[in-house]
């Protein structure tokens, strides 16, 4: 059960932390940035997996490879924001947290617009 290593990860790192905050503030957010790249890593494998049925899903449906690699680099940027949005938010800095919450919100927006833009294409040609 990888969430009971995670959750036991995230506590040690909560009291090593609290700890640390008394006497060494500045080492608080290694600890967790370290933590939070640790995560990522436990969780890898799930990743690649949900990677692959979804190459898998898109081969038997016949979808254009391309849609599915934007949504992926769409996805692993909203999760990548947010890591950051959250660590920067941890040190006290809400004004960058905000600003790369709307900078990865652009650049979402902007990575999508091929996808919007062939769903138009055959919602147009479903119509009469």
């Amino acid at each position: 059960m990888e969430i009971v290593k995670i959750i036991g990860i995230a506590l040690i790192a909560l009291i090593l932390i609290i700890l640390l905050k008394q006497y060494r503030p500045e080492f608080a957010i290694y600890i967790s940035l370290l933590t939070g790249v640790l995560i990522l890593i436990l969780v890898m494998d799930k990743l690649v997996g949900i990677v692959n049925l979804l190459q898998s899903l898109a081969n038997k449906a016949s979808i254009n490879s391309t849609f599915l690699v934007l949504l992926l680099k769409i996805t692993g940027i909203a999760f990548l924001s947010e890591f950051a949005v959250s660590i920067c938010k941890d040190s006290g800095e809400g004004a960058i947290a905000s600003k790369i919450e709307i900078g990865s919100k652009i650049i979402i927006i902007s990575m999508s617009i091929p996808i919007i833009s062939s769903l138009l294409e055959i919602i147009l040609k479903v119509l009469p």
